[in-house]
Parts: C-alpha cells; sequence; structure tokens
C-alpha cells in the first residue's frame, strides 16, 4: 500500500477536489445560510443579514404549502415509482427471454426517450395533453389531463416516459451478468420461460431494483422540471406544487435564507427516506 500511494494519491484528488467544490462546500454554504436571517433597520432601512439560529427551520416547519407539497410527491412517489419500476423489469425480461428478435434495436428504442432532456419531454407531452393544441382531441376532451384532478398523474406518465428506458438498461444489465449455468440447470429440471423469470431472474436482480428504487426515491423528491413547465399548461401548478419549486419561487422572492433552510430539510427528508428503504431491504435480505 505504501508503495502505491503515491499513485492512489494521484488518482482520487481529482475526484476528491471536484466532490468537495460541487458536493460538499454547497451543502456546508447552505446549512450556514439557513441558519440566517435578514432584519431591516426600520420601515425602508437597509437589509442586513444577522444571526438567527433555527429561526428559518421554525418557519419551515409551520409552512402548510411546503409540506403539502412534500405529501403531493409521497403520494406521486407510491404510485409511480412501482408502475415505472414493473415496466422496466417486464422490458428488461422481455429482451432476456430470448423471445424479441433485433434486441439491439429494442434496447435503443426503449432507453431513447431519456436521451430527451426533461424540459423537452414536459413540453411536449404539456401540448399533447392540451386540449386546444393536442391532436388526441377525442382524448382530451373527454378528460382534462390539466385539471387539478390529473395533472399529478400527466406529470408521473411524463417521468415513466423519460426514465422506464434508464432503469430498464439498469435491471438488464445484471441480467446479462447471471451466469449462463443457472439457466441451463433451471431448463434442465423443466422449468419454463416465466417460472425461470419469476424463481430466477427476479430474484438474481434485486440488488439492481433496489438501486434504481433508491434513485427514484431521490429523483421524486427532487422533481422540478416537469411541473415548472407545466405551469405554462395548467393553473393547477401554483409556485409551491413540489418542495423544489418552493424552494425556487423562495429564492426568487428573494429570501435566500429561507430557501436554504427548506433545501436543508428536503435533503435530510430525502436522506431518511432512502437510508430508510435500504435499511428495509437489507433486513429482507436483499443485497
Amino acid at each position: 500500500m505504501k508503495r502505491h500511494a503515491s499513485a492512489i494519491f494521484f488518482f482520487v484528488t481529482p475526484f476528491g477536489v471536484l466532490f468537495a467544490l460541487f458536493y460538499l462546500i454547497p451543502i456546508f454554504y447552505a446549512v450556514w445560510q439557513s441558519l440566517y436571517t435578514v432584519k431591516r433597520t426600520g420601515t425602508f432601512g437597509p437589509a442586513t443579514d444577522v444571526f438567527g439560529g433555527f429561526v428559518q427551520y421554525r418557519e419551515v416547519f409551520t409552512n402548510g404549502p411546503f409540506w403539502e407539497s412534500i405529501e403531493r410527491v409521497f403520494l406521486f412517489g407510491i404510485v409511480q415509482v412501482p408502475v415505472m419500476l414493473g415496466l422496466a423489469l417486464f422490458l428488461a425480461l422481455l429482451l432476456d427471454s430470448g423471445l424479441v428478435k433485433g434486441k439491439g434495436f429494442f434496447r435503443l428504442a426503449f432507453f431513447l426517450p431519456y436521451a430527451v432532456p426533461g424540459v423537452v419531454a414536459a413540453i411536449m407531452w404539456g401540448y399533447l395533453y392540451s386540449p386546444n393544441l393536442s391532436p388526441f382531441t377525442a382524448v382530451t376532451a373527454s378528460a382534462d389531463l390539466l385539471s387539478p384532478s390529473f395533472v399529478l398523474w400527466a406529470m408521473a406518465n411524463v417521468v415513466t416516459w423519460v426514465y422506464i428506458g434508464y432503469n430498464m438498461l439498469i435491471i438488464y444489465s445484471a441480467l446479462l451478468a447471471v451466469p449462463t449455468e443457472i439457466y441451463e440447470a433451471a431448463k434442465i429440471d423443466g422449468a419454463g420461460v416465466f417460472r425461470t423469470a419469476w424463481s430466477i431472474k427476479i430474484p438474481m436482480v434485486l440488488p439492481a431494483i433496489v438501486l434504481t428504487t433508491v434513485f427514484s426515491i431521490i429523483g421524486t423528491l427532487q422533481l422540478l422540471a416537469e411541473p415548472q413547465v407545466f405551469r405554462s399548461f395548467s393553473s393547477a401548478v401554483s409556485s409551491t406544487y413540489t418542495p423544489n419549486l418552493t424552494v425556487l419561487s423562495t429564492s426568487a422572492v428573494p429570501n435566500f435564507h429561507l430557501a436554504a433552510a427548506f433545501s436543508v430539510v428536503l435533503a435530510l427528508a430525502t436522506f431518511i427516506l432512502s437510508f430508510a428503504f435500504l435499511k428495509f431491504t437489507q433486513r429482507k435480505g436483499v443485497q
């Protein structure tokens, strides 16, 4: 180890510097900013930043719209994430089953929506949902997909369309790593395609499913591009519709200290949910 210490330092340092500059320092800066508040001398006096301790956090925990947005994305996640990952698993199993010809083409076709930027995808689907612009007037006339009752699920469809191929590729890569001897043994024992998929393939790729679930939990709480674009199409999407929109609108006031406090609480909530899910899967024996 001592002989290679300089080489290890050489290769680790670039990552360490970038990690500190773009991850650790912004986190500490956000925490520091959240401990300050703005005070004025008189009604129209100059604004000054003073140390306020946990004043901003008291504001966060009493902010009704922020916690409503947390509940909204939680509902979004418990419906959208299982649907998306279920479809991703199905497509990965389909590609790995040997029943599909032209795997390279379909693998690229399933993954292609992920190459579309989230903002572009939201604009495209927003036009498709809009009753006055959509070519599918039969659908938009019978159900207003941009109404308060449907707009959350309309955004869920956009997120699913974009990320299903990304998650499919992770699961499919895990399937390719399964030794072929296991499949051959199952075939000798008389297991068919569906039995092999249920009893062998799915248990073998559970770590990949856990990984994609953690990514999806983090992405759900960070939902921003889709609701921000949908604000142009639907009045049902307010400036506090999701937690990240709340942070963005608060910083635009501007109230950077409160926005920083929102961000810190959101980051902690993301960490707690992700860590709790990982602990739950470890107890169930998924490594």
